[in-house]
């Protein structure tokens, strides 16, 4: 019988700490060795500080059963706590601010090539959070939490001792994934106004093509909408105009070249901004109170 392979542990610790060296994913598999799929228990690893803005080509998951956590999708921060749990699509932008020290539950990332016998964007066909642009926090029910809890436990249990084909993990999430489907369908929906509605369309154009489209007209036509409408728009929703969250976006974006490629200051000013290396150190100070060299210098 030929001997099933079992995929290699990645510690919390070392995948915080890849956070903190750089983006070269392919050179990082090829030391830890990581494939596919991770799973841990989070008060095994609490988070200690917090984690500056940063992509990953995984999908991932938090599960809370016990403390509170803060932590953003794209431009939006979500507080979230007891029986919750937060879901991130692959490629979207992150931060991990705070993680209480009496935290308990589940931290899960993976490959979406672990559903290599399904069609192509699966995921975020069928299961709403994983959408870039859905709310990624869901509060679990009391009569979902037990299965919910139990399909976690099975998957850590045999990553941790046993070894096991990559079908075994993609069975089990697929399952977890429909337990919690299953279990939003019964809560009820909150109706969103238009103008909360094109803000969070503003959001998240921002976050897909802040390389490509760099001013106010150029969203407002991707959105078929005026400038000064898509302006309304977000200062009735969250009180800062539509150039102050593009500025928020370019911060968000500049602070993960700097912190996690290997690009120079003066090649995220021209990459990501076409300045200068002084003019985008003037604006990066001007939004953060920091230059961007003091901003490496933090973490």
């Amino acid at each position: 019988m030929e001997k099933k392979e079992k995929v290699p542990l990645l510690k919390f610790s070392e995948f915080t700490s890849f956070y903190s060296k750089s983006l070269d994913w392919e050179k990082f598999t090829s030391n830890i060795k990581l494939e596919y799929f991770h799973i841990n228990r989070l008060e095994n690893y609490i988070l200690k500080s917090p984690l500056p803005p940063h992509r990953k080509p995984l999908f991932d998951f938090l599960y809370i059963k016990k403390g509170s956590n803060k932590r953003s999708k794209g431009l939006t921060h979500y507080e979230f706590g007891e029986s919750s749990m937060f879901f991130l699509p692959a490629y979207q932008i992150t931060e991990y601010e705070i993680m209480s020290s009496d935290t308990e539950g589940f931290f899960c990332h993976f490959d979406e090539t672990l559903f290599h016998f399904l069609p192509k964007n699966f995921l975020g066909e069928n299961y709403p959070f994983f959408q870039f642009q859905a709310n990624p926090v869901i509060s679990i029910s009391d009569s979902a939490r037990k299965n919910i809890e139990a399909i976690q436990e099975r998957l850590f249990m045999v990553y941790e001792n046993e070894g096991i084909e990559k079908n075994f993990f993609a069975t089990y999430l697929l399952t977890l994934f429909e337990e919690v489907k299953k279990d939003l369908t019964t809560q009820p929906v909150k109706a969103k106004n238009a103008s909360f509605q094109i803000t969070e369309q503003y959001k998240n154009a921002l976050v897909k093509f802040i390389y490509e489209k760099q001013t106010i007209t150029e969203y407002a036509h991707l959105l078929n909408i005026s400038s000064n409408y898509l302006n309304k728009c977000v200062i009735s929703s969250i009180n800062m105009t539509a150039q102050e969250l593009l500025n928020e976006m370019f911060i968000l974006e500049a602070k993960t070249l700097l912190k996690y490629s290997n690009m120079q200051i003066a090649e995220v000013a021209i990459k990501l901004r076409n300045q200068s290396p002084s003019n985008f150190s003037r604006f990066f100070k001007s939004q953060t109170g920091y230059t961007p060299k003091e901003f490496l210098e933090l973490y």
